[in-house]
This record gives structure tokens, sequence and C-alpha cells, in this order.
């Protein structure tokens, strides 16, 4: 029995340096979680999971209201920790990234490497799939950790593909018990 995880990307979020955490939807992130709801509502929907930080369940929670499903967070299901409370360009955030595909231990002080943060959502995500076997799954979430956790099933995904992905954005993953089968991008 195939089980089926909707990934859904967080929509457009103003970045606050420090509210990681708290920060909620833009206008337009708003607008986009409707247009989320609106994709999502042929879909049947059995359980419904998120990142525990304010803008992710945002995105979702349209959906969650429509289908009358609670939304249950995760805790383990966070963003990636990319560095500690002090401020680097963009550019040296970026390459950090980009190495830490290249070098799954590797992480900027105070932050999580790409190992740690798959030890840390992939028993989530495996003991998702085998409780919902056959089931339909939304798992409300954030960039670098859905590639994280795509690239645990198959390490095509890494720097290049998060980079391609916006906010919002849609994945349907298809597995077959453990064994990622399929990927689709639904967002367009």
């Amino acid at each position: 029995m195939d089980t089926t995880v909707y990934m859904i990307r967080h929509a457009k979020s103003p970045f606050i340096f420090g509210e990681e955490r708290t920060r909620e939807l833009s206008k337009e992130g708003v607008i986009d979680s409707k247009k989320i709801t609106d994709l999502m509502s042929h879909v049947e929907i059995d359980v419904i999971v998120s990142s525990s930080y304010t803008r992710a369940i945002q995105t979702i929670e349209g959906i969650a209201n429509q289908k009358n499903i609670e939304i249950k967070v995760i805790e383990e299901l966070r963003e990636r920790q990319l560095k500690g409370a002090y401020k680097l360009p963009d550019e040296e955030i970026q390459q950090a990234i980009k190495k830490s595909y290249e070098d799954y231990d590797y992480f900027l002080s105070g932050g999580e490497s790409v190992r740690e943060v798959q030890n840390r959502s992939i028993p989530v995500i495996e003991s998702l799939l085998n409780q919902y076997e056959g089931k339909t799954i939304i798992i409300g979430t954030h960039g670098n950790i859905m590639t994280i956790i795509m690239n645990y099933f198959n390490s095509k995904y890494e720097y290049e593909f998060w980079k391609s992905t916006t906010k919002p954005d849609i994945y349907k993953l298809v597995f077959s018990g453990t064994t990622l089968q399929n990927v689709q991008r639904i967002w367009k």
C-alpha cells in the first residue's frame, strides 16, 4: 500500500532577525496559503502534521479547517538551525548550506548539520509512514528541512534542489513502506 506525503513549504514570511519561531505570513503569504487550501481541497487527507514554527502552521491551517482535521505539531520537524544568534552575509550562509550538502557533518557555529537534522526528523517521518501506511499525510514544513528529509530518501535532493524551491511550494511524495517511489511538484 502506497502512502502519500504532501510536503508543503510555508508561504512568504518577512524575515525578522531573532524571531525564527514566531514569524507570521506576509499579506502575500496569506493569499498564497488560501490558494494552497483551494489546491488541496479535492485531496482526501488523513493526518496533518507541522513544524512548530508559526509560518508553517499558518500555511496549512486553512486545509486543516476545511477538512476538520487537527494539526499535530511536531517539534522535531522544525526548521534547521543554520547558525547561532549572530548575523552573517547572505552569501556566506548560502555557501555554508551548499557545503553542508557536500559534508553532512558540516555546520556553522550554533547551527545543525544535515546529519543532525536527519537524526531528529527521519524517525518522525518513518513513524508517520508506518502509522499511516496507505493513507495521505500533509506536513507543514520549511525549505531546508524539507530538502534534508527528501535527501535522506534520495540523495539527488540537495543544494540545487533547495535553491529551486519557492515560498510556498508543494511536493507530493509517494512511499512504499519507507521507500520513496515518486516525487512530483504540485505548486506552480
